[in-house]
């Protein structure tokens, strides 16, 4: 009986031999294809990020800009009399107004567009056409990224 059971643990030591080559082989290809499909998935999702963060951007210095016009509407500071109450640029927003007695700033900082990794939008005056590329100086009624870059959605940076 003794014999049985030695016998028993040889031929199991004797099958353990841990894995082939070939075995080895096979579970660094699977993981490497596992690994190759997982780098797009991660690039689209460093994509939708970005824009994440660019819609919020713009729509933080759009807000901004209307706050500025509501203020100007309500006569409670001075503007130029072609801006039609619109702010001058961005740093205008920033640096604040002086309203009454107090200093009223509408945004904390410029953003930075995520896409150009700059602090230069493309802005449009009121007087420019919508689809303007060029910035006529007068105000600052609309901005926009100045990335040429095309969106998941297939829009253009830019458009937004």
């Amino acid at each position: 009986m003794m014999d049985t059971i030695r016998l028993k643990r040889r031929s199991l030591r004797s099958g353990e031999a841990g894995l082939t080559l070939m075995e080895l082989i096979i579970v660094v290809t699977m993981l490497a294809i596992l690994a190759s499909a997982a780098v797009p998935v991660a690039k689209f999702q460093v994509k939708r990020t970005k824009e994440r963060e660019l819609r919020r951007d713009l729509w933080e210095m759009r807000d901004a800009i209307d706050k500025y016009k509501d203020v100007a509407d309500k006569g409670l500071i001075q503007t130029k009399a072609d801006s039609i109450n619109y702010p001058p640029d961005l740093q205008t927003l920033v640096d604040g107004v002086d309203v009454q007695t107090k200093k009223m700033r509408f945004l904390r900082k410029i953003p930075t567009d995520p896409m150009t990794g700059n602090t230069d939008w493309g802005l449009r005056s009121n007087q420019d056409d919508a689809d303007s590329d060029s910035f006529g100086g007068q105000n600052v009624f609309d901005v926009h990224s100045k990335s040429t870059g095309t969106a998941l959605d297939g829009t253009k940076y830019s458009t937004w």
